[in-house]
């Protein structure tokens, strides 16, 4: 079994590694990555937004930010989301890191997240996207504005660690 994902303490200070299944049963303390990529759209900014596909482990169907994952040993996190967000959407953006926070999530299907997750931001400027069927249901642009509307009226349609993730890479 593999041991990709990278365990911490409460400080974000590596402790060891183990293999993504164990960690989400286990609820083990891990750390992870929130990609966000805006543009200007008429002086709005807009969030191009992730709609994860069905067959995804946990929040299946649910809206997010751009993409997420795991640092891989060994990985600093800015490389891994810029490698994340090539696999999933094809762009290659610099991404910048706005902040970090703790959550911790249960899942109906007995999964756990329990993630430092360091949020990075990107901005677009005119690529191609090109999603991964695999990984998105689909992708959408959407302003921050009516973003911030919707988790207030239909927090149920948005990942648990969404909103918290948004203020950070709104900052």
């Amino acid at each position: 079994m593999i041991k990709d994902i990278i365990l911490v303490d409460e400080d974000d200070q590596e402790t060891g590694s183990e293999s993504k299944l164990i960690v989400h049963q286990r609820a083990l303390r891990h750390r992870a990555f929130s990609v966000f990529v805006f543009k200007k759209n008429e002086g709005q900014l807009e969030l191009l937004l992730q709609q994860r596909h069905s067959d995804k482990y946990h929040c299946g169907g649910l809206w997010t930010n751009t993409c997420c994952g795991h640092p891989r040993p060994g990985e600093e996190v800015a490389a891994a989301g810029m490698r994340r967000l090539f696999e999933e959407t094809g762009l290659k953006l610099d991404l910048q890191h706005k902040g970090v926070f703790h959550y911790i999530a249960k899942f109906d299907n007995g999964l756990t997240e329990n993630e430092v997750d360091h949020v990075l931001v990107g901005w677009y400027s005119g690529e191609f996207i090109h999603p991964d069927p695999h990984e998105i249901a689909t992708l959408n642009w959407l302003s921050v504005v009516a973003i911030q509307q919707e988790l207030i009226e239909k927090p149920e349609q948005y990942t648990p660690w969404f909103a918290q993730a948004l203020i950070i890479a709104c900052q």
